[in-house]
């Protein structure tokens, strides 16, 4: 049986999955609530392997870095996500990372994703890394999309288009909800179109 992968992102209504340094939104575009937050919470209190490209882990390296186990009451999802078993694709990350439980694997990406799959006990979620999921999406290997919508439009701050590059899906809406009355969650399973 083959672990589902989901491939979890951020976006601004206007479709973009982070802004600038003249941006100045803060985290979750300074939009997240309680409902938000415990979903949030809920989603990564399952077992799971985070699936990661370099600049994302880098990115996490930057932000969640000094958070130990100690701190999940106060930040319950991005703790889990840092101490998840992860399996960061690069072929830039040294193979030793100061990152806990990482294991780097280079070479190719579809590749690694369909072993993973094949291997993995347990479901596969990558939050973030645009190039990467874009690639898998591509070959076939994303099971779910799921799209967090921040009631915000960051046309003249927003950078990194979430699916920009990517090729013509159909998508099946598998669920959506509202939470805090302002941020819309979409799942959607793939088909490539055509």
């Amino acid at each position: 049986m083959s672990a589902t992968y989901t491939w979890d992102v951020f976006c601004s209504l206007d479709g973009f999955g982070s802004f600038g340094p003249e941006g100045d939104w803060g985290g979750y575009w300074g939009k997240q609530g309680p409902e938000f937050l415990d979903h949030r919470a809920a989603q990564y209190a399952e077992p799971f392997r985070l699936v990661l490209g370099a600049s994302t882990l880098r990115m996490f390296q930057r932000f969640l870095g000094n958070l130990g186990p100690e701190d999940e009451a106060e930040d319950p999802v991005n703790v889990r996500m840092k101490h998840a078993p992860t399996t960061v694709l690069s072929s830039t990350l040294p193979a030793v990372l100061d990152w806990p439980d990482a294991t780097v694997i280079s070479g190719d990406a579809a590749a690694a994703v369909a072993r993973l799959k094949q291997e993995s006990a347990v479901p596969l979620r990558s939050h973030g890394s645009l190039s990467l999921n874009r690639a898998l999406l591509a070959a076939g290997l994303v099971d779910v999309v799921q799209v967090t919508v921040f009631p915000v439009l960051t046309g003249r701050t927003g950078t990194q288009r979430i699916f920009e590059g990517a090729d013509d899906f159909d998508l099946e809406l598998l669920g959506q909800r509202t939470f805090d009355g302002r941020i819309l969650e979409l799942s959607y399973r793939p088909h490539l179109h055509g």
